[in-house]
């Protein structure tokens, strides 16, 4: 009979693996990575796999080392750089296993210069579910057929900058940096220790085989703040930490919360989103309306927002009125500019009651100190500058 292993031991052991070669940037990231490891083993369990994403803003950040460090500890890791979609989606359909990808330098298939990659973006996106298929035409000619692939597997990712909206919302992100002078790690050497991470590995796929059955259909509490689909990214990482009992529930239930809210924090959202948060916390602040000729002026003034500089120029009436033309308003119709009486005359402009549906279902929390950040405008009493 196999010896029963102790989860949250075990769990500790990857977690100090992790932190011999690896600067992460907080504690919550190496519980985090930990536990996708270990979720990477039982991915049948679960009816989402959320993808690990190593991102950072310059080279050198350790996020090739961190990927070289999971490849030691998942199942049949395939690391794969410019692969086409064809191939991996042919990999994770293989009757031998599906495959744990790793896929480094990300940027250069969703970085500026990349150009459009919608069949590997829609891959990675379908492979999220568990029931997650892409359909390809198999034969010649006259003779094809449509078949459908399996596109369900783990995927790691490491790159510079941000990707694809929609696979950052799918995935645990740990936003690398360069170490500081005075942050040490081991040298990884692969002779050395990838056979280390594999003896992790094997005794991960081992405890997992026995926490089987209580992760299996498991439906574990989530932190208040996390619902939608942070919740389905965190899901089987939090049931892995219940199934390993001691101190990893509470530990992951943390580093959920803290990792959610920074992602929520660097989320700027759609570029429609963007506009609407702009407008709530930057440009109708103490005003009811305003004409749009200074909501525009506004906006372009804003420092780190993108409304100078849209495909080379400012943001102006036309589009300003079609971005916000797709939300509603309360009563179910088009947000549309009206006209606002001014000393100046009648121009035309938004009134923020028409606003308030939209931001109170698109928009992040408004900030504490909102209500005094900009000093009020009155359009109705004051002659504006035209």
């Amino acid at each position: 009979m196999t010896d029963l292993i102790d989860g949250a031991a075990l769990l500790n052991e990857v977690e100090a693996f992790h932190r011999r070669f690896n600067v992460f940037p907080h504690e919550a990231a190496y519980i985090a990575v930990t536990l996708w490891d270990a979720h990477a083993h039982l991915l049948d369990c679960f009816d989402s796999t959320p993808r690990l994403a190593f991102l950072s803003p310059e080279p050198g950040s350790g996020k090739s080392r961190a990927l070289e460090v999971v490849e030691t500890l998942v199942p049949q890791p395939m690391t794969a750089v410019n692969a086409s979609a064809a191939a991996l989606f042919r990999s994770v359909s293989n009757p031998n296993g599906r495959p744990t990808i790793l896929f480094d330098e990300i940027d250069t298939i969703f970085g500026p210069k990349a150009g459009d990659n919608e069949e590997l973006r829609g891959f990675l996106n379908a492979g999220h579910r568990r029931t997650g298929v892409t359909y390809r035409c198999i034969g010649d000619g006259g003779n094809q057929t449509v078949q459908a692939f399996p596109s369900y597997c783990a995927v790691a990712v490491a790159g510079l900058g941000n990707l694809p909206d929609t696979i950052m919302t799918r995935s645990v992100v740990i936003r690398m940096r360069r170490r500081a002078r005075n942050e040490t790690v081991e040298a990884f050497r692969a002779r050395l220790h990838e056979a280390e991470g594999h003896k992790l590995r094997d005794r991960l796929a081992q405890w997992t085989e026995q926490a089987r059955d209580s992760v299996m259909g498991a439906w574990p509490e989530m932190p208040e703040s996390v619902t939608d689909r942070p919740a389905d990214v965190w899901e089987p990482l939090l049931a892995i930490a219940d199934a390993a009992g001691g101190d990893w529930p509470n530990r992951a239930r943390e580093a959920c919360v803290s990792l959610v809210t920074a992602s929520k924090a660097n989320d700027k959202g759609s570029l429609g989103v963007r506009l609407l948060t702009d407008l709530r916390d930057h440009v109708l602040i103490g005003v009811d309306k305003l004409p749009t000729i200074a909501i525009l002026d506004r906006l372009n003034a804003l420092d780190d927002a993108p409304w100078a500089d849209l495909d080379g120029k400012p943001l102006d009436n036309r589009r300003l009125a079609r971005m916000l033309g797709e939300y509603m308003a309360a009563d179910n119709t088009p947000i549309r500019s009206r006209n606002i009486r001014t000393a100046g005359g009648v121009l035309k402009g938004f009134h923020a009651e028409d606003l308030t549906d939209a931001w109170a279902r698109y928009c992040p929390p408004p900030p504490q100190d909102s209500a005094t950040s900009a000093t009020p405008l009155q359009p109705s009493s004051e002659p504006l500058n035209l």
